[in-house]
């Protein structure tokens, strides 16, 4: 059974990643709730920790998820919503996430894939669920989607895909491609965005779908 507050700031986190996908901070938590200090805060997320209902995810600030809901027959008042909105305006979503960068990726004829690792801070906001890695964009293939020379692709793994998604395709376990995935007939068809390139074509077994766009980070010098 949960306390009033326990209860207040589990429904409070659910609604805030269901509206923005983002955790809130300990700072909104901490006005959301009334509560004195961030340590009434911690104590409360180590307690929902301790009863399975939240878990902290790993490499993040302050990103949470939760796993359970309280049941319905656990009376408590809802969240405060109207502190919702005051805090999301008082505080913008800021927090940072670091993931792989694993090298370049061709977005024009495929390179050696995944050239070394190293860390990429990303905005938690650009990311959504899931385990998340960033390639360096080489080439001009899909710049009519968006996607340009030097940009970061922002990964998220999976080995399916649709047709029509961007993916990261690993071809002949050798080289990697970002391009559209399609289905032709009994082939796969990786479709770039520009017209100057042709599709390539390939059988099942050649492509292995490495993962799904979720963004694209752009550094301005």
């Amino acid at each position: 059974m949960l306390t009033r507050k326990q209860h207040e700031l589990v429904c409070f986190i659910n609604d805030r990643l269901t509206e923005t996908g983002v955790s809130p901070s300990f700072e909104e938590m901490k006005e959301a709730l009334d509560l004195k200090s961030k340590s009434g805060v911690h104590r409360l997320i180590s307690a929902l920790e301790e009863r399975n209902f939240i878990r902290r995810l790993p490499n993040r600030a302050r990103a949470l998820e939760v796993l359970r809901m309280p049941e319905r027959s656990e009376k408590a008042p809802p969240a405060p919503r109207a502190n919702v909105k005051a805090a999301a305006i008082r505080e913008p979503a800021n927090d940072v996430v670091e993931i792989p960068l694993h090298g370049r990726i061709a977005a024009g004829v495929p390179i050696e894939a995944f050239e070394g690792t190293s860390m990429l801070a990303v905005p938690a906001a650009l990311l959504g669920s899931g385990e998340h890695y960033a390639l360096e964009v080489s080439g001009d293939s899909m710049v009519e989607a968006g996607i340009l020379d030097g940009d970061y692709a922002l990964v998220r793994r999976t080995d399916v895909a649709r047709d029509g998604e961007i993916v990261v395709a690993l071809i002949e376990e050798t080289e990697a491609t970002l391009k559209f995935f399609r289905r032709e007939g009994a082939m796969v068809r990786l479709d770039p965005a520009n017209r100057a390139y042709d599709p390539q074509r390939y059988t099942p077994a050649q492509v292995r779908v490495q993962g799904k766009l979720s963004g694209i980070l752009r550094r301005y010098d």
